[in-house]
């Protein structure tokens, strides 16, 4: 595809108005804009595939947190892959297969510093914004650095059926230990049990959070991996062993919450001397390659697996986004661009 090929414009979808609580369609703006050339050293890239992560929610509200929030009128921030369709730059070539960080538009522009080259015969491109890219990062730092989980333990995610979840159960049966899955409706927890291969998974919308996660976990929690909080946080605390570690990736629960919800039952934390410490991928940026080579292996090797979910066409990005926060996504939420 050469510049003459081109789409003729740039469809784009902008941040209208900060949500209060629940995002709606109506805090988001789809525009057209002209498809920006490429100056001196600069890439043009199409992107095919768009990422739908639960971040991005903390993205649209104006508050101090550990990156920037999207401004009015700005494009919303997200990973993408795509193909370069014209380069000033010596390290790009056209057809190159790339990751970046140029959000829910169909184009970008860059210097290329933050674009990644990734071979799509190694793997289908969309998985390089899942399980070989964010997401399978997070799940690969977050457990063996700070859950450092030993053989036998018992290992429990919350949101297992997701991006992150599906790969922390499965890295943790790699590792030999028993992996057990939080996640809502009998369909997620069948797929994360039967396909992914986790020992055990509880429904928390069955209303038997604790009875079922007692019996799942007879021999008590030693690493927690945290996607979500609120209820479920509550309950796994009543089941952490002595020198347990939580893994503190994320809290879904309370990201359209307008009124936080903490942790009722610190002291148990304190009585267990619980290890937890939040943390951001990005914090692991110089680690990277290597975790994603150990990542490509073992899918490679059918050791993990995943599923995605995809929404056709940026035009439906807002309702795609909306549908992830409230769970109707099975593994990595996408959008297919072209």
């Amino acid at each position: 595809m050469g510049v003459n090929d081109l789409a003729d414009k740039n469809v784009q979808v902008t941040l209208a108005k900060r949500p209060s609580g629940w995002v709606t369609e109506g805090d988001f703006k789809i525009v057209e804009r002209d498809v920006p050339k490429p100056g001196a050293g600069q890439v043009l890239v199409r992107n095919l595939w768009l990422s739908l992560d639960p971040y991005m929610r903390g993205r649209m509200n104006d508050v101090k947190s550990y990156a920037a929030s999207v401004q009015i009128g700005d494009v919303m921030v997200g990973g993408t892959a795509g193909e370069v369709v014209e380069s000033n730059n010596p390290s790009f070539k056209k057809g190159d297969h790339v990751v970046g960080y140029y959000g829910w538009q169909q184009y970008g522009v860059s210097d290329g510093r933050e674009l990644q080259k990734v071979d799509a015969k190694a793997a289908p491109l969309s998985a390089f914004l899942g399980t070989l890219g964010m997401p399978g990062l997070t799940a690969w730092f977050g457990l063996l650095d700070i859950g450092a989980p030993k053989p036998g333990e018992t290992v429990v995610v919350s949101a297992a059926a997701g991006a992150v979840g599906s790969v922390v159960g499965q890295i943790a049966k790699i590792k030999g230990c028993r992996a057990v899955g939080i996640a809502g409706g009998k369909d997620k927890c069948a797929h994360v049990v039967k396909d992914l291969g986790f020992d055990a998974c509880i429904d928390y919308k069955a209303g038997n959070l604790m009875k079922d996660l007692a019996e799942a976990t007879p021999k008590g929690i030693d690493v927690y991996f945290e996607n979500v909080g609120g209820d479920i946080l509550e309950a796994v605390a009543m089941r952490l062993n002595p020198f347990a570690r939580i893994p503190l990736c994320g809290l879904i629960s309370q990201y359209n919450a307008t009124q936080m919800h903490g942790l009722n039952n610190l002291v148990l934390l304190l009585i267990n001397r619980v290890k937890l410490q939040g943390f951001i991928v990005s914090d692991y940026a110089d680690r990277a390659p290597a975790a994603l080579a150990e990542l490509v292996k073992w899918v490679a090797e059918g050791k993990i697996k995943y599923r995605e979910t995809i929404a056709n066409g940026i035009e439906n990005a807002p309702s795609a986004f909306i549908g992830m926060l409230k769970g109707a996504n099975v593994g990595k939420q996408l959008v297919k661009l072209a």
